[in-house]
């Protein structure tokens, strides 16, 4: 049973103020107040909750919230607040309590999660402190994934423009968002320089680049082949696009490398935290043991150890396949029965496990046969569009 002097606090989070709630043991509403979001506000409202929960120390008072991370979350971690995140679906439930009529306010949604908190804690799992190379690891590799994003934008634009006047470069190069394509675009921009291009510059550009799926000779006599009949004035302009394209996906180009580079330099910091014994507690060796599974590359493995460091450490499987996506949700009633995928994941880490298989079933012959023998049982297959359609995966 809940101690009457025990006390709770929930935090209703917004971009501009945040509204508070404390309640008693007891369940009864104490105080609540709105702060404004800032360093000032922020530390006024830790003061006021440990001010309004009768003297206990803030290690004492469980504090709830939607999300699980932010500048609100870190201000009472910092000061030393227990503080749980509840998501907002669950919020949703728990205000049937208060309001069958489906209200809903800042101020009824602070009741609700601190009494969700109250009744509920032993449901809801602390937050703890995320260890700071795994926050800068979380930024760039979240970076990675945008520019690679910008990338493939880019790209599809000039292979748009190429497509209108300059085909056969091409019909040469197979992919446009290899680096030495714009190299070997800015040596023959049109088709009326591909014919005038000698064989030596083609040569040192592909030796340059160690490009060895296609010879100088080969690459010339495709760059010759007959140009496309176009209107005047528009080979022009597409050059001029492509020109303005280019810069920028040399940029992108640059910053991929400086993001694949502190990717992989922080994540030697956390194997070398493991090795000392100072990086997590049990001797656990997240780096290690993921890095050793087939089909985990550099992306994989810092998306996992970014997104999910809290249930790695854990060691908390059900909380990973829940995030993930994977996690197998069964609707029974009566004779029927479903089992579908869960759609509610994290998308990155949902990606993630997705080409971490996909690149397994690829290069290990163990999971190779094991997905050949699901086919054989009559599982569908598995694509990138499968894979956020309803239905239950492989596994």
């Amino acid at each position: 049973m809940m101690r009457p002097e025990a006390w709770f606090a929930d935090v209703d989070w917004a971009s501009q103020t945040h509204h508070v709630c404390v309640v008693g043991g007891d369940g009864s509403k104490q105080e609540e107040r709105a702060f404004r979001h800032g360093g000032t506000g922020l530390a006024e409202m830790a003061d006021w909750i440990a001010a309004r929960c009768g003297g206990s120390a803030p290690e004492d008072i469980p504090v709830a919230i939607e999300i699980p991370h932010g500048p609100v979350v870190e201000s009472l971690m910092d000061h030393g607040f227990a503080v749980y995140s509840i998501n907002p679906k669950q919020l949703d439930r728990f205000r049937d309590r208060f309001s069958p009529a489906g209200s809903k306010d800042d101020s009824l949604d602070a009741r609700v999660l601190a009494d969700a908190l109250r009744t509920d804690l032993h449901h809801f799992r602390r937050i703890d402190p995320v260890d700071p190379v795994v926050i800068e690891l979380r930024a760039w590799s979240r970076i990675d994934e945008e520019l690679k994003r910008d990338r493939v934008r880019l790209s599809n634009r000039m292979r748009e423009q190429l497509w209108r006047y300059y085909p056969q470069i091409l019909d040469a190069v197979g992919s446009v968002v290899e680096p030495w394509v714009l190299d070997l675009w800015a040596k023959v921009p049109t088709p009326a320089k591909a014919r005038q291009v000698q064989r030596r510059t083609l040569e040192s550009l592909l030796k340059r680049h160690r490009i060895r799926r296609i010879t100088a000779d080969q690459l010339q006599e495709v760059l010759r082949a007959p140009a496309v009949a176009v209107a005047p004035g528009t080979t022009e302009a597409a050059v001029a696009h492509i020109k303005s394209v280019s810069e920028r996906l040399r940029l992108v180009h640059r910053q991929l490398a400086d993001a694949k580079r502190e990717i992989a330099r922080l994540i030697d910091v956390l194997a070398d935290s493991e090795d000392s014994g100072s990086g997590q507690p049990g001797g656990q060796r997240d780096v290690t043991v993921l890095s050793s599974l087939p089909g985990v590359g550099q992306t994989v493995l810092a998306t996992l150890l970014a997104e999910a460091p809290q249930a790695l450490a854990r060691r908390d499987y059900k909380a990973l396949r829940c995030m993930c996506g994977v996690a197998p949700v069964t609707r029974r009633s009566g004779k029927d029965k479903l089992v579908v995928r869960r759609m509610a994941a994290h998308a990155r880490l949902r990606d993630a496990v997705y080409h971490w298989a996909r690149v397994a079933v690829q290069r290990d012959p163990a999971s190779k046969a094991k997905y050949a023998a699901l086919r054989g049982r009559g599982h569908a297959g598995s694509s990138p569009s499968a894979a956020r359609r309803p239905g239950w995966p492989l596994r």
